[in-house]
């Protein structure tokens, strides 16, 4: 009997539209394996209630699930206007840290004269107006000139593709909601705008001295990060990489998009670290009850690819059709893995010689030639899982851990479903057998491959393959 989990995961954004105990649950059921908090809105008070209706869907549906701090960062913004400002080519505007908006003084929610230089292009409202950088007038403000006609408004973003924050992007919002996270029940912390792996080490710093076990995911949607060596630092640096195609299609040209996307892909199979890719998947779904033939294209694409997520942003924040759109998701999902493979991975894994990653990849082979139902790992802190989901395996790998936090973060990893139960000799069997009286297996005799160690519950002590019978 074939088990039918999807194997790319989705990750869905919380918002207005979806914000309810009663949302949360539906989606959670209808296919999201991890849920978003974006700290660029809401309260603290907002936040504490989300995680506590996560929880109580997970409670309820006995599914863990993720949930990603996803982090501000310098996102740099015009300030308010007294109304909306048209602008034409040749224009000089004066962009003001310290002013309000007077004709062609622009208020910012961010310092430019301590960062830009002259020369240096500058995009406002998602690069609908492309300016350059003429340079500093004040310790507060600099002057740009205008380069095609536009209107600007109030808090729309600012792009910098080629200035260098020299590790700055950490802003004092951000080190406050770190400093929330880090007592909260988090899973996942994404730092926006990284440029460099030193971004990564930093936040990892914080993270330990205030005693978070949340792993860290890299959203890559600067210039800088997107050069070759500098983005394999920051993946091996990182837990996971969000492709934020959004912010990037505007900081390196639309066209760089799709290629960097599967470089990460590939990187992140190379490494074992978890990959994302986000941003508009099915954002026509926002007002229309069903996805654009290019929206399905991109989502099998991704799937394909060796994607561990896609995730769902104004979709499932803000969209009219959330549960419609999370339910289209799976549909791409399961009919793209049921019919088409992972495509090979283009570099070979690192590490391979090590002792747990070649034990899981010599699993996944024995599985899929004994034509097993499902690869079960005993892992104390997901590595085993991850390692064994770096392979693509086409079918399903059953994680069981006593670590809850472990279980909550693999449920973002490929083909995985985890489950809490003690540490035990036969964590794995004794799984199995449940599975198998659930029904989950199918009446008739299946096989399923174990990986676990001789000591359970002991971290990196992988050493062991069973095949077993049920």
């Amino acid at each position: 009997m074939k088990v039918i989990y999807k194997r790319t995961k989705i990750l869905a954004t919380l918002g207005p539209c979806t914000n309810s105990a009663e949302m949360i649950e539906k989606l959670s059921m209808a296919g999201v394996n991890g849920f978003r908090l974006n700290f660029s809105h809401g309260s603290y008070e907002e936040r504490d209630q989300q995680i506590a209706w996560v929880r109580q869907a997970t409670a309820k549906t006995s599914k863990p699930v993720a949930i990603l701090q996803d982090l501000q960062g310098p996102k740099i913004r015009l300030g308010m206007l007294t109304q909306n400002t048209d602008v034409n080519t040749g224009d000089e505007l004066i962009l003001d840290f310290a002013a309000e908006h007077n004709g062609l003084t622009i208020p910012v929610q961010y310092n430019l004269a301590e960062k830009t230089k002259p020369g240096e292009p500058l995009y406002i409202f998602d690069g609908k107006i492309r300016t350059t950088v003429i340079g500093k007038i004040s310790d507060t403000a600099i002057k740009v000139k205008v380069e095609n006609p536009g209107t600007l408004m109030s808090r729309k973003g600012i792009n910098l593709p080629d200035t260098d924050f020299g590790g700055d992007i950490l802003t004092p919002k951000d080190i406050a909601d770190i400093e929330f996270g880090a007592t909260r029940d988090i899973d996942y912390v994404a730092l926006s705008f990284v440029q460099s792996a030193d971004d990564i080490n930093n936040l990892r710093q914080m993270l330990v001295a205030l005693g978070s076990n949340a792993q860290i995911i890299a959203k890559i949607e600067t210039k800088a990060a997107i050069v070759d060596e500098t983005l394999e630092a920051i993946v091996r640096a990182s837990d996971g990489i969000m492709v934020a195609r959004g912010d990037l299609a505007v900081e390196a040209g639309a066209e760089v998009v799709p290629i960097v996307q599967r470089r990460i892909i590939t990187l992140c199979r190379k490494y074992g670290r978890l990959s994302i890719v986000a941003t508009q998947m099915m954002a026509s779904m926002v007002s229309a009850p069903e996805p654009t033939r290019a929206e399905v294209s991109d989502v099998s694409n991704a799937v394909v690819q060796g994607a561990d997520a896609v995730m769902l942003s104004d979709e499932t924040a803000n969209g009219s059709y959330p549960l419609e759109t999370v339910a289209a998701m799976k549909k791409v999902i399961l009919y793209t893995q049921d019919r088409e493979p992972v495509q090979a991975a283009k570099e070979a894994r690192v590490d391979s010689k090590k002792q747990r990653e070649a034990i899981s990849a010599a699993a996944v082979k024995l599985a899929e030639q004994l034509e097993a139902v499902a690869i079960i790992a005993e892992t104390k802190s997901g590595a085993t899982a991850a390692n064994i989901a770096t392979n693509r395996p086409n079918l399903p790998i059953i994680s069981v851990t006593s670590e809850l936090r472990s279980a909550q973060q693999l449920s973002l990893t490929y083909a995985n479903r985890s489950y809490v139960r003690p540490d035990g000799e036969e964590a794995g069997y004794d799984i199995a057998k449940e599975l198998k009286a659930q029904g989950l297996f199918g009446a008739d005799p299946v096989t399923v491959v174990i990986v676990s160690g001789r000591q359970p519950g002991v971290v990196g002590a992988t050493d062991t393959i069973k095949v077993r019978t049920i």
